[in-house]
């Protein structure tokens, strides 16, 4: 049913929680930056070049196409504008006593790096470019903007019973089942390296050895009694669920009978009963061979669902609360940014420049040739 397919706002990667925008521009006046490598100012902190810089290596794949200067400045620009958001909620958060405790951070930590041994760790830090201080410093940023989050956004949303069955009203014809459908959820792993991977641990298997090594150990989790939706957020390779759990919405019959569907994920499906998990299933998708591991929330007969059906009002409290909460968390943000003093150096130059490489970022080296900065 399409009305349940909404899902409530996640949180995005570890490092960056909040959206990518264009750069704030400021005024075309031309300012002065305190230091050369000073790219941006909030309410007096400076940015500097060298955190952009390291945060930018981490969305450039080393093994893809080298970026054209257009794009290399595009996407500096949304890392600084990211940059700049945080540094503006993380001040809130401190005024109103909402930072992150030293116990808090650690605890975080230590669960961020329990899935790996010692080596395996620092291999994962040193290919993202980041020192276990820059983790604990984006921890810090990402549990007390989370604190603000609830606080001043997610705290003051109210879904009455109201609302529920106006929401109902007006959209019954989604509630009506007109075949069998089934409600899955998966954890995807590729025997290949992937530049666009965005789970929770950037975690990617890159050969058919360690993806299997990858799946026995998923499979050892869940049958320990883990839960499937963190391991989906933590490990699975498809970049489209991931961040919601491996949850893939409500499946009709006739989706599961189309041509691309590998006959081996049909029968995995239609073998479950709600709440069970299948075996790991090795099948064809658009991105080639993958393996799959599949549960199935539940299945649906056809017909009407009325209001009074549980999951029925669950799904419309989410969606309209994800609504509300994407409205006031776009307001919030905009507000708290309009009454910060932002100067954002790097995007004057750009304007100055005519789009051309502004002198405060050239450099000898390119962004791949440069050595990480702690």
């Amino acid at each position: 049913m399409r009305g349940r397919t909404f899902r409530p706002a996640t949180l995005a990667a570890l490092s960056f929680l909040f959206f990518a925008g264009m750069a704030s521009l400021g005024g075309c006046k031309s300012a002065s930056p305190p230091g050369p490598d000073v790219w941006a100012t909030v309410n007096g902190k400076e940015i500097h070049r060298g955190e952009v810089e390291k945060y930018y290596r981490t969305r450039v794949s080393p093994e893809g196409q080298e970026p054209s200067q257009e794009e290399s400045l595009t996407l500096k620009l949304n890392v600084l504008d990211e940059l700049i958001k945080n540094e503006i909620l993380l001040e809130r958060a401190k005024k109103l006593n909402l930072e992150a405790s030293d116990g808090e951070v650690e605890d975080r930590f230590t669960e961020l790096k329990s899935p790996y041994t010692e080596d395996e760790f620092q291999r994962q830090l040193l290919k993202q470019g980041l020192t276990v201080q820059d983790l604990k410093d984006d921890i810090r940023r990402q549990l007390s903007i989370q604190k603000l989050m609830n606080r001043e956004v997610v705290a003051k949303i109210a879904i009455t019973d109201q609302d529920v069955s106006d929401f109902y009203n007006a959209n019954k014809a989604q509630f009506n089942v007109a075949e069998p459908t089934y409600h899955l959820a998966q954890i995807k792993v590729t025997p290949r390296k992937d530049p666009q991977i965005r789970n929770r641990k950037n975690d990617d298997a890159t050969n058919d050895a360690e993806a299997q090594r990858k799946v026995k150990m998923l499979i050892d989790k869940l049958n320990s009694g883990a839960d499937f939706a963190q391991l989906a957020m933590d490990y699975s390779e498809d970049m489209n669920t991931a961040q919601t759990g491996g949850d893939l919405g409500f499946v009709p019959e006739s989706a599961l009978n189309a041509q691309q569907v590998d006959p081996s994920l049909k029968k995995a499906v239609v073998g479950l009963k709600p709440g069970q998990v299948s075996a790991p299933i090795l099948g064809r998708d658009q991105d080639g061979l993958s393996y799959h591991i599949i549960r199935l929330i539940s299945r649906e007969a056809p017909g009407q669902r009325s209001l009074t059906d549980p999951q029925v009002q669950q799904t419309i409290r989410d969606t309209l609360r994800s609504r509300k909460e994407q409205l006031l968390r776009l307001a919030y943000i905009t507000v708290a940014r309009d009454e910060a003093k932002v100067t954002n150096y790097l995007a004057r130059q750009v304007i100055e420049s005519a789009g051309k490489l502004p002198e405060a970022a050239k450099s000898p080296a390119s962004p791949r040739e440069e050595k990480p900065q702690d």
